[in-house]
């Protein structure tokens, strides 16, 4: 399989270009036109790749209120928007009411299983920012699913896109890649040729990933999974890593220490692989059964987190190799207010983490030591959106339609709780250009606050 390496003046040149998004160590950069995009929010996790947003968002508003627009979503979807311009771009999944035998598999487990044997057309969509109107929707594909998801927070269109600017990149899973134009063109589509099955037919929902040029696709399950690199503009694949690592759902993480990449994935084992080659830099084990939580680095530390069988968050330290233990590797650890689901916000030397069951804590991000927390909210929640941030503001997208907002810093604070009748948040909010979106279970809303 062909494998290529930047050249590390064009690598300058890609991270000059991108400065405005993310410091060097951060390997956040999204590609040349990242730097005329001042109002987007590229991936999931934002600009930075840290759930930080650029500029200010409102405060407060309510149904009567503070809302420019509403507009309905068909189908199930929890991804996460993404916006480049004037457009925002999202993926549902809308049933077509045909369905086929469910096998014992299919049905699954638990709370798992929903909808398998039901046809869907998986669906990319492109939302004018400023009116809410449809500008474009394309069917990527109509399939039947051979496995369900989650019954309450699963959906087949869970993977949320990624742009480039240029490119939507739509990533159903087992259901492959499909990639626009931010005109709607199709462009090229991949199918990698496996049926993922999940712990207890849970679902799928890993992002992809974009960085210089390059897509990353995670595709860890239960029969054995793999790190997929491929081209960004053609779909040639540049690499294929193989994983072993059970149905896992944290997406990788590119990070950078002294001039050198790597791509970071959580897993009961978490490892660093070589950029260009996928080899094996090190390990580290400590995490349990499945990740969920979006990687962080500050400096030379990159933060892993799960929190279903082992409750547990690790600083790693980049620069080493083998196997690493604490307390050089692992430079520290906790079990304390860690989240399930919901990724970590890094800002400012502070790591914020929210705990499904809705406790919140601020850390030192170097050392570990609390600033504050684990801290109750101001009545129960329960979460899977991951936190925001903004112009020293936290958000907290709750399951129960609230939106609380906590002071960024060093010492707890509410300034506000807005809420919005008859919405559950399981997608992420985004801040784009002083605006909040938030994607519900079955809307997409703009907020613009009160005057």
């Amino acid at each position: 399989m062909a494998k290529t390496l930047d050249a590390p003046g064009i690598r300058r040149l890609f991270l000059v270009v991108c400065g405005g998004f993310a410091a060097a160590w951060m390997g956040a950069s999204l590609g040349p036109l990242a730097a005329q995009q001042p109002e987007a929010w590229l991936q999931w996790r934002g600009p930075h790749n840290t759930g930080m947003a650029a500029g200010d968002a409102p405060l407060q508003w309510s149904d009567a209120a503070g809302v420019t627009w509403k507009v309905p979503i068909a189908g199930r979807g929890h991804s996460t928007p993404v916006v480049a311009g004037n457009r925002l771009f999202l993926t549902t999944a809308v049933p077509t009411g045909k369905a086929a035998p469910v096998t014992g598999r299919a049905r699954g487990g638990g709370g798992g299983g929903s909808d398998a044997g039901l046809e869907h057309r998986f669906e990319v969509m492109a939302i004018d920012r400023a009116t809410g109107k449809t500008l474009w929707q394309r069917t990527a594909t109509t399939a039947t699913p051979h496995e369900g998801y989650h019954r309450t927070y699963g959906s087949f269109a869970s993977n949320s896109p990624i742009t480039d600017g240029q490119r939507v990149y739509a990533f159903f899973g087992s259901r492959g890649l499909f990639v626009y134009s931010v005109d709607g063109e199709p462009l090229w589509q991949k199918d990698f040729g496996v049926q993922l099955r999940m712990d207890g037919a849970f679902g799928e929902g890993t992002a992809p990933v974009l960085h210089e040029g390059r897509l990353l696709v995670l595709l860890d399950h239960l029969d054995g999974g793999f790190l997929a690199v491929l081209d960004a503009a053609t779909g040639r694949e540049i690499l294929r890593v193989r994983r072993t690592e059970r149905y896992n759902w944290a997406a990788p993480f590119v990070a950078t220490h002294a001039g050198r990449r790597q791509i970071v994935i959580n897993g009961e084992i978490t490892r660093g692989y070589d950029y260009d080659t996928g080899e094996v830099i090190w390990e580290a084990a400590g995490l349990g059964e499945n990740s969920v939580p979006q990687m962080v680095q500050h400096r030379d530390l990159v933060y892993a987190m799960s929190g279903h069988t082992i409750k547990w968050l690790m600083a790693i330290r980049l620069g080493r190799r083998g196997t690493l233990t604490a307390p050089d590797g692992i430079v520290w650890s906790t079990p304390r207010g860690v989240s399930y689901t919901p990724s970590p916000l890094l800002h400012d030397g502070k790591l914020y983490v929210v705990s499904d069951a809705g406790l919140v804590s601020c850390l030192d991000a170097a050392t570990g030591k609390p600033f504050w927390g684990p801290e109750r909210l101001p009545k129960p929640y329960a979460f899977k959106a991951s936190p925001v941030g903004a112009n020293g503001k936290l958000y907290l997208a709750t399951e129960d339609g609230d939106v609380v907002v906590l002071r960024l810093g060093d010492r707890f604070e509410v300034l506000a709780t807005n809420t919005l009748a008859d919405q559950s948040f399981i997608a992420s909010p985004i801040v784009v250009g002083g605006s909040i979106y938030l994607r519900s279970r079955t809307h997409l809303i703009r907020i613009d606050g009160k005057g």
